[in-house]
């Protein structure tokens, strides 16, 4: 999907004026893969937690591991899933249908959102599950509306994960686990929130929408 095409649409659809940031469910999503090809890769875990009144609620955090039917070992070097990790394993199935339940009606949160969503809509497909209709945001996205937009300041195309956790001093000790990402995308979500809000006041649709 064509990232401009992507945001137009969330445009056309906005929330009410009166629900704040705050009070919105936000859902912080991460998921480890096989590899980053939408047809032929599969979801080796999903990590997701709970943030809602600026609060990372720990206690409602999401882990599943996908039980292998892919395996690359080259990629098993970065996130670490083995094949014969001795943990108990869901179908893909199965755990979709437990994040489904998790997820609710929340607005996604997570970095470069389209590969994560993208990879459980092509997941929901296969088996006969109808794709995702919560709305989502890109930290990825939203952290570039913080940069001074100057000829002296060389903004990049692609900003990753790690580069927010280095601009805001987030520990990546869990780096490359779903659930360790998603805790730091929510964290990063926090402090982008706020740098915005230093600029002007921001209200939940204009995170849709460029600010």
């Amino acid at each position: 999907m064509n990232l401009f095409n992507f945001w137009k649409k969330e445009e056309n659809n906005l929330f009410d004026e009166n629900i704040t940031i705050e009070e919105t469910r936000f859902v912080v999503l991460d998921t480890e893969t096989t590899g980053f090809d939408y047809d032929n890769d599969r979801m080796l875990c999903i990590g997701a937690l709970v943030l809602q009144n600026g609060i990372i609620n720990v206690q409602q955090s999401f882990e599943v591991y996908l039980k292998q039917d892919h395996y690359d070992k080259s990629t098993a070097q970065i996130h670490g899933i083995l094949k014969d990790l001795l943990v108990k394993r869901p179908t893909e199935l199965e755990a979709l249908q437990q994040f489904l339940d998790f997820l609710g009606d929340s607005i996604i949160i997570a970095h470069h959102t389209i590969f994560d969503v993208t990879m459980i809509n092509k997941a929901l497909e296969r088996n006969g599950l109808p794709q995702l209709t919560n709305k989502s945001l890109d930290t990825a996205y939203l952290y570039k509306k913080t940069l001074i937009q100057s000829h002296l300041f060389e903004r990049k195309d692609y900003y990753t994960l790690d580069d927010l956790a280095d601009k805001f001093d987030i520990s990546k000790k869990d780096r490359h686990t779903a659930l360790g990402d998603a805790y730091i995308t929510a964290i990063a979500f926090l402090k982008i929130v706020k740098k915005l809000k230093e600029k002007k006041a921001v209200n939940l649709n204009q995170l849709f929408k460029p600010l």
